[in-house]
């Protein structure tokens, strides 16, 4: 088990911080605005919350920024801040749950959320410029998640192709990298 408050709360400070002039960049996910981001975002806490408890949700997509909460600046962090309580019981790593309509054991999907959290992370900080890190044993967990992505699920709808990234950049880099993004995106 591993504690996924400390990258909850960093996002939930990156949501506070959005400006309305913000909702319609462009951010490292090709067809994700920042709207469409957060709406993701919103979506995403509240299915793996679900799936902590064992009620996994039915038909949860999201990415639609018309669809964003007029109080996202509040909302979203709520969420998030219950996503990471709901993963602090013991009973939500065991056994199987659903999110995103697909059956994962507990720490599987875990995982995938802290991955979700962190990449989606960086992607809102990078799209808005503002100041991104993770803790160095929750990055762990994301990179031995994204190292285990296999050319079949590298087919756009979740991860794209992964992006070459020299074996001595730092962690981060090369997480984002095997998770098919750039990790100089934004920087020019």
């Amino acid at each position: 088990m591993f504690d996924l408050s400390p990258a909850a709360d960093r996002l939930a400070g990156l949501v506070r911080n959005v400006t309305d002039g913000d909702l319609k960049a462009p951010t490292p996910c090709p067809d994700y605005t920042v709207g469409d981001l957060l709406d993701h975002v919103n979506g995403l806490s509240v299915a793996f919350t679900m799936a902590a408890l064992k009620t996994p949700l039915e038909g949860s997509g999201s990415g639609d920024a018309s669809r964003l909460p007029l109080d996202f600046r509040e909302s979203i962090p709520v969420r998030l801040a219950e996503l990471a309580e709901a993963w602090r019981s013991k009973d939500a790593w065991e056994g199987m749950t659903a999110a995103g309509g697909v059956d994962l054991p507990g720490e599987v999907a875990a995982a995938v959320a802290l991955d979700e959290i962190v990449l989606h992370g960086w992607d809102l900080a990078r799209a808005t410029g503002q100041p991104f890190d993770v803790e160095p044993d929750l990055l762990q967990v994301v990179h031995g998640f994204v190292s285990e992505i296999g050319p079949g699920d590298r087919d756009g709808s979740l991860f794209g192709a992964a992006v070459e990234v020299d074996p001595d950049a730092p962690l981060l880099d090369r997480v984002l990298g095997l998770s098919g993004r750039d990790p100089a995106w934004g920087l020019s």
